[in-house]
């Protein structure tokens, strides 16, 4: 065994312990979706900063900005850390003060029952999907430290690892590890940063660098301006697609104070802006030091384990470890969220706390071996992400939006957005429109108006937001 490959099992069962000794503490469906509302400013930045800070970042971003450079279609670490201060912005205090637990709940609050299953089973998918695209980074990652590994057995050994570290210790320990891993992430990234720096000549050569890489990616494939509408497209799907995700939704309402929702979604997108910086310029840089690789994906570990020693590739693969492990936590534990709290306890009628964590658990494990499935079959990280980020979300930002600052829309209205949103985002999609989010986030609009309008000429009351005070009728799912 190498000695990196035996840092990174030590670290990982640390991880695990960290969450079985926090599990100790749950004693309720809230400690373990929401850590009974509890979080303060330290592990609600550093917890909203990693569970965003995944794969997609570091690997992804690295091998988009190799193979294209940098232009004004690239979103990445942009459009996410936009995502996370338009969160703290707008959208962390209305969402805190309704007491959720999980974003379904708002569905359930604002419109009616069967809108809150609706919408639940439209936002689970996004999160398996991101899920998949983590899990399958982590087996890349194993695989890279242990050649013997292949990637297939890899993932499936990230898999079973990820499941059983999440089921165990529910938010408050994916919190808890959250701080560690989001510091050893920074740490990790810096430490290629500095040697690639080094690896130039120092600071002083990195222009010439930017420049020598720069030519190389005009002379392989001419700089052609994208179309407006495909620019629109990637800063739509990471900022719009993203700002209501369930991930970030469960960090914003597991605060201990609106103030703390607010300001701690604020800083996250600062810090993931400034940290994600660094893959991107060893993108930028790529092509100097690596020239014609043909996984552009590969840049960020190749690297790291052509310039680092022993100990300093055990540090960066810890960084890329932890990225990951803190997304998929968070996204196995939303899903598992929305399939036990909105689903599953309510039909069953169970009332039992210690029964209701059980249910909450067993999704975690159901969720994870569909994400290992999906990991299995996936291409790239980025790609499946993407898919994430706009898979069902043009519905519900909509939809959301309207629940938290009017009084319009009922659940008739609410249900037929979702189903738009999804289904027009899934035709688009499929026929290779160049914009499917925006095509969604069109028909989705189009689609509450057009509710809200004909509930008013048809004079019906459910239309016009008495589903607020649980008057509407329901509507099943």
């Amino acid at each position: 065994m190498s000695g990196t490959l035996a840092a990174l099992l030590a670290y990982m069962v640390l991880q695990l312990g960290i969450g079985v000794w926090v599990s100790r503490r749950i004693a309720d469906e809230s400690d373990y979706l929401i850590a009974g509302r509890q979080l303060g400013y330290p592990l609600a930045i550093f917890s909203t900063f990693a569970t965003w800070f995944g794969a997609e970042t570091m690997i992804g971003s690295a091998g988009t900005t190799y193979r294209e450079g940098l232009s004004i279609a690239s979103a990445e670490p942009f459009g996410y850390g936009l995502c996370l201060i338009l969160m703290g912005l707008v959208f962390a205090v209305p969402l805190w003060r309704r007491r959720l637990t999980t974003l379904a709940d708002l569905f359930r609050e604002r419109y009616s029952v069967g809108v809150e299953r609706l919408a639940a089973v439209i936002l689970i998918p996004s999160s398996i999907l991101w899920a998949a695209a983590q899990v399958r980074a982590f087996g890349t990652v194993l695989s890279t430290a242990a050649p013997t590994l292949n990637v297939e057995s890899a993932i499936a050994v990230a898999a079973g690892f990820t499941i059983l570290y999440t089921a165990f210790g529910g938010l408050l320990a994916d919190a808890t590890t959250d701080l560690i891993q989001g510091i050893l992430l920074i740490i990790g990234l810096s430490v290629v940063g500095i040697a690639v720096v080094t690896a130039l000549g120092g600071l002083e050569a990195v222009p010439a660098a930017l420049e020598a890489a720069r030519q190389a990616r005009a002379l392989a494939a001419p700089a052609v301006a994208p179309p407006w509408l495909e620019v629109a497209e990637a800063w739509a799907i990471p900022v719009c697609g993203s700002v209501i995700a369930t991930e970030l939704v469960g960090r914003v309402i597991a605060t201990r104070t609106p103030a703390v929702a607010r300001n701690s979604s604020l800083a996250a997108g600062a810090l993931y802006v400034s940290v994600g910086m660094i893959p991107v310029f060893i993108g930028l840089v790529g092509a100097t030091l690596l020239p014609g690789l043909a996984d552009a994906e590969a840049l960020l570990p190749t690297i790291a384990q052509r310039l680092l020693p022993t100990v300093g590739f055990a540090v960066f693969a810890g960084g890329i470890i932890s990225a990951i492990l803190s997304t998929v936590d968070s996204t196995l534990l939303v899903s598992s969220g929305l399939m036990s709290h909105n689903l599953v306890v309510p039909l069953l009628g169970i009332t039992d706390e210690a029964r209701k964590v059980r249910v909450a658990r067993l999704g975690v494990l159901a969720f994870g071996a569909a994400a290992y499935l999906l990991a299995l079959r996936a291409e790239g990280v980025f790609a499946l992400v993407e898919q994430a980020s706009a898979f069902g979300s043009a519905g519900a930002l909509v939809t959301v939006c309207f629940a938290l600052f009017t009084s319009l829309g009922g659940p008739r209205t609410a249900a037929a957005t979702l189903i738009a949103g999804t289904v027009s985002y899934l035709v688009a999609n499929a026929a290779g429109a160049s914009a499917p989010f925006l095509l969604s986030l069109a028909s989705a609009l189009g689609t509450y108006v057009g509710g809200v309008a004909l509930g008013r000429i048809v004079g019906g009351a459910a239309e016009d937001g008495t589903a607020e005070n649980g008057e509407a009728e329901n509507v099943t799912a």
